[in-house]
């Protein structure tokens, strides 16, 4: 596993050399390639300008700030460089918090942290367990790409989980959404009945199955083809019908809840 980031974490008089990895793995995944259906050639992109119709060079592209409608301030590179933070290969840590105060829509990109080197490790496993015995997460600032991200830092194992943040600007207000109430009376009975299907599907998350039925589906089509065979269809449309009856449709959730349990 090869690092993107080398660096230090500091807290206070404590340094530890550190080195980031991505923790998301992407050569499983299929993409497709834009195609000409007429000669099989790769699809090319040109940068074309919508008012004069030219094709325009990227040395000749600069950025603009829409400040109102078709109403741009231009920045070129030179100006744009002058507001580029220097990364200082430090990860200053601000405060430690618990982990059930971060809401999960906060979170963004996930990375790994190691330490970096034989001479990092002590320091390292005592930073992690030290979380981990204080039960709290730490909130740091990383610059990475040019731009300054607030990341957290949570001990998982013997290494560290580090998640980007949103910031609050980033996020909408959650009680824009519509035909939300906090005035709808639950009928109790329905109210009991569902908690019971709640109980009778839980499981540990490590049991949850995570078969990316869509990719398989794809990587099947894709062996067809490679093949030469013809299509067939893997999945059919299942048309779902709301419920009317919401007392019988409960009950007989659970009864197929405790049988595929049985089965199972």
């Amino acid at each position: 596993m090869r690092s993107i980031w080398k660096g230090h974490i500091r807290f206070s008089l404590v340094t530890i050399p550190i080195q980031v990895f991505s923790a998301i793995e992407s050569k499983n995944n299929i993409s497709f390639k834009q195609i000409h259906q007429k000669d099989h050639g790769r699809i090319a992109y040109q940068k074309v300008c919508k008012e004069c119709d030219e094709i325009v060079a990227y040395s000749d592209i600069v950025k603009g700030f829409e400040y109102e409608s078709d109403q741009y301030v231009i920045f070129d590179k030179e100006e744009l460089d002058k507001v580029k933070l220097k990364s200082t290969r430090v990860i200053d840590i601000e405060a430690f918090v618990d982990i059930d105060e971060v809401h999960p829509s906060r979170y963004e990109s996930v990375y790994f942290v190691g330490p970096q080197g034989e001479v990092a490790q002590k320091t390292f496993a005592l930073f992690s367990q030290s979380l981990e015995t204080a039960g709290k997460v730490g909130i740091g600032r990383l610059i990475l790409r040019d731009r300054e991200d607030v990341v957290l830092l949570s001990p998982y194992k013997s290494a560290l989980i580090m998640y980007k943040l949103r910031y609050p600007y980033e996020l909408r207000d959650i009680e824009d959404i519509p035909d939300l109430s906090d005035h709808i009376e639950v009928d109790k009975a329905q109210l009991k009945l569902a908690k019971t299907l709640i109980d009778s599907l839980a499981m540990p998350f490590e049991k949850v199955d995570f078969e990316d039925r869509y990719r398989d589906a794809l990587m099947e089509l894709v062996e067809q083809k490679i093949a030469g065979k013809e299509i067939i269809s893997i999945s059919d449309d299942e048309d779902v019908q709301p419920a009317v009856d919401i007392m019988s449709a409960l009950k007989a959730s659970i009864e197929a809840a405790k049988k595929s349990k049985k089965a199972g």
